[in-house]
């Protein structure tokens, strides 16, 4: 009996070490969804700024042409951006963005650039064509170079005219609080769409060095970086969301594991105690009637 109480109690220790390990990551994963948050108020100021530079452009282009410079026209195909978590215990959110990801594309030519290991391995799963892919940021730091680099791989596409249009997929906290679910977004970033933002009502021109048209090429592709990374930004933040969700669940099942494996070794302690009542019980009996004989 004592052997099976030892190794209850070793099975309460090891599920102590597994609790405390969920809880470090429910926490890391806390901070780094903060840090995210607090990352895009600052992406969407840049963002603004840049809107109302495309204003000033706008109103400054002649006629009323809001499309820029003249592009060649270009095959249909679409680069659909599908930006997916790195690392594990997110629930189920890699199948979520990838079942949005092929709701999106529906029966058109794509090519799926994926953003993340864990939707990489997945795609590879499920047997998709994936023609571009790269790892999910580590740390919110890296993402406005994640963002560069994603946009070098769109533009590449674009230039050449293998693909006109670019749709992104990404994972956005439902709300600002802890343990919140996670959203699927989907969102067009080309082709820009110039008409969203007002045309600037400046009496006076801002001085330029540059043919309007060229000027509101070089701001979209400015503002399109700008969006990728408030995406980049929101996927991040929502994988640690999706995080922090699976470790509250894990740590309600590793308490009540722990609960009923305590709740065991007290009856098994019950149990021994019992035994060596009955044990010392039944060998006063025995003295006592021999010392009786």
């Amino acid at each position: 009996m004592s052997g099976r109480l030892h190794d209850v109690e070793a099975r309460i220790g090891t599920v102590r070490q597994l609790e405390a390990i969920v809880t470090a990551m429910r926490g890391i994963a806390s901070v780094r969804a903060r840090e995210a948050r607090e990352r895009i108020q600052a992406v969407r100021a840049h963002a603004g700024i840049v809107g109302r530079a495309i204003g000033d452009a706008l109103a400054m282009q002649a006629g009323d042409d809001r499309g820029g410079a003249p592009r060649r026209v270009v095959p249909t195909r679409t680069a659909l951006l599908v930006v997916t978590p790195d690392q594990g215990f997110v629930g189920g959110l890699p199948d979520r963005l990838l079942d949005r990801a092929m709701e999106v594309a529906g029966s058109a030519p794509v090519d799926l650039l994926i953003v993340g290991d864990r939707g990489l391995m997945l795609a590879g799963v499920r047997g998709l064509d994936v023609a571009w892919s790269v790892p999910m940021s580590a740390h919110v730091d890296d993402v406005p170079a994640l963002a560069d680099h994603v946009a070098g791989a769109v533009y590449d596409r674009l230039d050449t005219g293998r693909v006109r249009q670019l749709a992104v997929v990404h994972g956005t906290p439902s709300s600002g609080g802890e343990g919140n679910t996670v959203e699927i977004i989907h969102r067009q970033l080309v082709p820009f769409d110039f008409s969203r933002f007002p045309v600037s009502g400046r009496r006076v021109a801002p001085l330029i060095t540059l043919p309007p048209a060229d000027l509101l090429d070089g701001l979209a592709a400015e503002y399109v970086f700008a969006e990728l990374c408030e995406v980049l930004l929101l996927a991040y933040a929502a994988e640690n969301t999706a995080r922090m969700t699976a470790m509250i669940a894990a740590k309600t099942g590793i308490e009540r594991r722990r609960e009923d494996l305590t709740n065991l070794a007290r009856r098994i302690h019950q149990d021994e105690i019992t035994d060596e009542i009955i044990e010392l019980a039944t060998g006063g009996m025995a003295v006592g009637r021999n010392g009786a004989g």
